[in-house]
This record gives structure tokens, sequence and C-alpha cells, in this order.
């Protein structure tokens, strides 16, 4: 498999482990996936009866842990900078590594009328219940073409999904806990 179908076969599953979640905390039907064009979000589906497009992401935390995390063969200066993030606290790591994703795709315009951002984490060292302690330190972009913003809160999406934004679902799912 290549690169370029590795990335949509990891899209694909992402978006699958969110629209299960989604329906089943919210009692919304979301249905049939399919891959678009690069102008256009990763992935477009069903809410419901209206069209939603969903751009998906992965947080690995770093370029050299995205490596380590998806059985590259390392080599031994990956190790060390591997063991050089062993220094930095994870909530900083984890911060900074969602922070870049949400700016870098701020920053994308889509041929799209809705689009959601859905970010999947799979970064084993950091659960739904880091980001959600964490996540009034995250700094929104000002402007972006995202309706919502959320995190898959790991791979298999076991610990759940994780809304960051718009600021009232963050505040809804911070008053439940």
């Amino acid at each position: 498999m290549n690169g370029s179908e590795e990335k949509i076969l990891l899209e694909h599953e992402a978006a699958r482990v969110f629209m299960r979640l989604y329906e089943q905390r919210y009692q919304v039907k979301m249905r049939h996936i399919w891959h678009n064009e690069p102008a256009r979000p990763d992935v477009s589906c069903y809410y419901a009866d209206q069209k939603l497009d969903l751009e998906i992401a992965h947080l690995y935390g770093s370029e050299v842990e995205a490596m380590h995390i998806l059985g590259r063969e390392l080599s031994a200066q990956t190790h060390k900078e591997l063991l050089s993030l062993l220094r930095v606290p994870v909530e900083q790591r984890m911060l900074a590594a969602l922070n870049r994703i949400i700016c870098n795709k701020a920053e994308k315009s889509y041929d799209s009328e809705r689009v959601w951002l859905v970010i999947r984490n799979a970064n084993p060292l950091w659960r739904r219940h880091d980001m959600l302690t964490h996540c009034n330190k995250l700094h929104m972009p000002k402007q972006h073409p995202f309706e919502q913003i959320w995190v898959i809160g790991d791979m298999q999406g076991l610990s759940g999904i994780l809304p960051l934004y718009p600021l009232n679902l963050l505040q809804r799912e911070t008053s439940e806990c």
C-alpha cells in the first residue's frame, strides 16, 4: 500500500469511528461516506438528510512520533529525537500538536457549504480525558472554515469524542463531567 492509499484508508476509518460515536451520543444518523478530491474536505457523508463534509486529521504529536506510531523503520537519529521528546511534558506536547493541526487546517479554504474538522488522536499517551482537562489552553484561530471541531480520543474511539468548537458545545461537555 502506498502512502496515498494508507492516508485515504486512515481518513475513512476515522470518519466511520466518528460517525458511529456521534450517532450513539446524539441519536442523529450519519451515513454513506465517500472520499473527495483535494479542493474539498476529505470525506462527505449525510448528517440526518443533509450533506456534511468532514476534514480529517490525525494527532500524533510530532513527525517523529508519527513514524514510530505508524511502525516505520527508525534511524538512530530518530530514536534520539524520540528520547528527547520525553523531556517535554506530555500535556505541553499534546497542546502544541493540537494547536498546530487546528492552525494549519484553519488556513485552508474548502469548496463546501458545511465542514467539520475531525481530529483522531493516534498517540497512545493521550486520551479524551487529557484533552478535556487541557483544552481550555488551546488557541483557536479567529478565522477558520469549520462549523464544528471534534476530537476522537483514541484510534478506536474507546474514550469517546470531544467537541472543541463551538465553545457552547465544549462548555456543555465540561458541565456534564
